[in-house]
């Protein structure tokens, strides 16, 4: 069984670091403990760029110094003493990881004897199977292109791999699979084709199309490049890709039809009139959203000039520096975009990517994991995406307005995770996403002010509820509402679910769920849980949101519901009805109420393992549980904690998630007859990401009842 996957490339450039986040991704979607190795680092007091980035996203909780082999300078002046220690701090780090990754040299200007073959000497040293990155680019890059590379035929990127396939076998690497990264678009197959016929079909061969937007640099990255400033403009753009460059050396009339989206413009600074005409069109509806306004020279804007941009308002960077317009060129043209936190739009294509052209069943498959049954918070966030990714569901987000929703619709999208309806003004929506440089172009986006389908759901709207005496002209007003709007789209199934709360109380998003999409028949109340992800497995907390103080049948209710949602999220549900007493040891009116909701619910659901009153400890703890109830089938192994009332629950799962480190997924309503969920105003990116995923599942699961 291969415990470890060394990556390594064959030159310089290959975008080794986007393949390894990929596959790291994938494994961490497969094992508990993922180790990221680096055999060898530049020398210097900087920590390598690739091995943090990992790192981060493995958080594993291993100390960066324990992941570090040798030093390049080490690996030239004495390589079987660098290959010795390089060994013994492997084996060290592998002993506490379910599977390593370990990310080859990046062919520096620091010379190792023929660096290919000391790669493939490593990785038979530390009996891990090779990973093979082929560039679909020529190394030399032209002068202009901002990152980008004449691409490879087919037949040339064949004979590299033929002679990287036999350096690797004279070092006794074995080979478990090649990735040409950054290959013709047009050529994917006869690059698959020709390179597995090179190596004689011994590893399977995947393709990932070239993605300017990986090698395209951010905004921050120009300027540190021309050493600029910033002039004016938001700060928070800064992370925007430069996806294209206009020099702008002409008149105005001529500049603007040559304005491209996400472009930089480099404007002669005494060119004040090219300047405002940019800076209006970037505001305009009908022109491209710019990344950056770079002016060169030394001449100050005017007075006028600086007061009219006030006037404007716009958030556009614009940068200075003292450069000429030829050095600034020059400087732009040759910033290359690299792989950080700060850009999780690059993230998400290159995850995207990678999910799109690699066979991850195969790869892992060769490599046989065991993951020992072992759940952890990043194993269950990936299973989570995948199932929704599978369950190809179209979400509404009402609350469009707000960049976290945008941020994370941009995610959604590159992730191809669902279809995703936004709420709100198109062009006010697609211009702030431009700014920001997110993707949205796959987005669906609906005004309810002027949509047709207003009238529609005013229609239907006014029939659910003429009972309660609403007119038409009523309902036509409510539909203006984008939580009214969008639980509509549910109800009538122009959408599979809705997500909302990030601007918009609790109240405000799941009133009209009550009102139009109601609940499951045999279901009382709306309810929720939270997925409490822990470092080594998942429970499920409920109701930590919604009702107040249960009844004995409402609990009932909610037990059911907490442990149908569990299954459906692959917890397999071992229900405790918690009280401040275990079994028939205790007494008084709340103990008697978890009682009386343990009955009902056995009568309800008698297949479930379901077992209460008892104390969280008797729940959680095998010790405890055996000693206070003995023989219980959920004693001392609950996966679902039923909690008595909202002021425990809420206090319990925010307690849990603080003081243990646990990661709170939720709250995620159960109950209605198509998914609806509610988003804390406090929410993150991250938060909305996990919430829009679960709501995919369950109206997945719901399409497959109904089917």
């Amino acid at each position: 069984m291969a415990k470890s996957v060394y990556l390594t490339s064959t030159e310089g450039r290959t975008g080794k670091s986007a393949v390894a986040l990929g596959l790291l991704d994938t494994l961490l979607g497969q094992a508990p403990t993922v180790g990221v190795f680096r055999p060898m680092i530049r020398q210097g007091d900087e920590q390598d760029r690739v091995l943090t980035l990992l790192l981060e996203r493995a958080a594993n909780g291993i100390p960066y110094e324990e992941c570090v082999g040798v030093t390049y300078l080490e690996a030239h002046e004495d390589p079987d003493a660098a290959l010795a220690t390089i060994v013994t701090r492997f084996k060290r780090l592998e002993e506490r990881c379910d599977v390593v990754l370990i990310v080859g040299s990046d062919f520096t200007d620091v010379a190792v004897p023929t660096e290919l073959s000391f790669n493939a000497r490593i990785a038979a040293n530390l009996d891990a199977p090779v990973l093979l990155v082929l560039s679909g680019r020529a190394r030399t890059e032209a002068l202009g292109t901002l990152g980008q590379a004449d691409p490879r035929t087919a037949d040339d990127i064949a004979r590299v791999a033929e002679m990287a396939q036999l350096e690797l076998t004279a070092a006794h690497a074995a080979l478990i699979g090649v990735i040409v990264n950054r290959a013709d678009p047009a050529a994917l197959e006869a690059i698959n084709e020709d390179v597995s016929a090179a190596l004689e079909n011994v590893a399977p061969v995947w393709s990932l199309p070239e993605d300017t937007l990986l090698v395209a640099p951010p905004v921050s990255a120009v300027i540190a490049a021309v050493e600029g400033r910033l002039l004016r403009g938001s700060p928070e753009l800064l992370a925007r890709e430069v996806q294209d460059l206009v020099v702008a050396g002409m008149s105005m009339e001529h500049v603007l039809p040559r304005l491209k989206e996400g472009a930089a413009i480099i404007i002669a600074a005494d060119r004040s009139e090219t300047l405002l005409a940019v800076v209006m069109a970037h505001q305009a509806d009908t022109f491209p959203t710019l990344a950056a306004v770079i002016l060169n020279g030394d001449f100050p804007l005017s007075p006028e000039v600086e007061r009219l941009l006030d006037g404007i308002g716009s958030s556009l960077p614009i940068v200075r520096t003292s450069f000429g317009t030829f050095d600034t060129v020059q400087r732009t043209m040759h910033t290359v975009g690299l792989l950080s936190p700060d850009s999780p739009r690059k993230f998400d294509t290159a995850l995207a990517l990678f999910r799109a052209h690699v066979d991850t069943d195969e790869l892992t498959s060769r490599l046989t994991l065991h993951t020992g049954g072992v759940i952890t918070p990043t194993m269950f966030a990936y299973q989570l995406f995948e199932r929704a990714a599978s369950s190809r569901s179209h979400i509404v987000l009402p609350e469009a307005s707000d960049d976290r929703i945008l941020r994370a619709a941009s995610s959604l999208l590159a992730r191809d995770t669902v279809t995703l309806t936004l709420l709100g003004d198109e062009s006010e929506i697609r211009r702030r996403g431009g700014e920001l440089g997110l993707a949205l172009d796959k987005a669906h986006i609906i005004n309810p002010v002027d949509s047709p389908l207003r009238e529609t759901f005013a229609a239907e709207y006014a029939r659910l509820r003429a009972h309660k005496g609403v007119t038409l002209e009523t309902a036509r007003d409510r539909m203006l509402d984008i939580s009214y709007f969008g639980t509509m789209m549910v109800h009538l199934g122009y959408a599979d679910g809705m997500v909302s709360g990030a601007i918009n109380t609790t109240a405000h998003t799941i009133t009209p769920s009550f009102e139009i999409i109601k609940t499951k028949p045999g279901v009382s109340v709306v309810s929720s849980v939270f997925f409490m992800a822990l470092e080594d497995r998942v429970l499920v907390y409920g109701d930590c949101a919604v009702i107040p103080d249960p009844t004995s049948e409402q609990l009932a209710d909610i037990a059911v519901s907490s442990a149908a949602t569990a299954a459906g999220f692959g917890v397999e549900p071992r229900v405790a009805m918690l009280s401040y007493s275990t079994g028939t040891s205790g007494s008084g009116s709340e103990v008697e109420k978890v009682r009386t909701a343990t009955a009902l619910a056995h009568e309800r659901a008698p297949e479930l393992l379901l077992d209460g009153p008892i104390q969280y400890d008797a729940a959680s703890d095998p010790a405890v549980g055996q000693l206070k109830m003995p023989g219980s089938p959920v004693a001392g192994r609950a996966t679902v904690f039923i909690f008595p009332d909202l002021n425990t629950g809420n206090n319990t799962y925010k307690a849990v998630q603080r003081s243990a480190g646990a990661v709170a997924i939720g709250p995620v309503l159960q109950g209605l007859n198509k998914p609806v969920n509610d988003l804390s105003r406090g929410a993150t990116v991250e938060d909305i990401l996990n919430t829009v995923a679960i709501t995919a599942v369950q109206a997945g699961d719901a399409k497959a009842v109904d089917s």
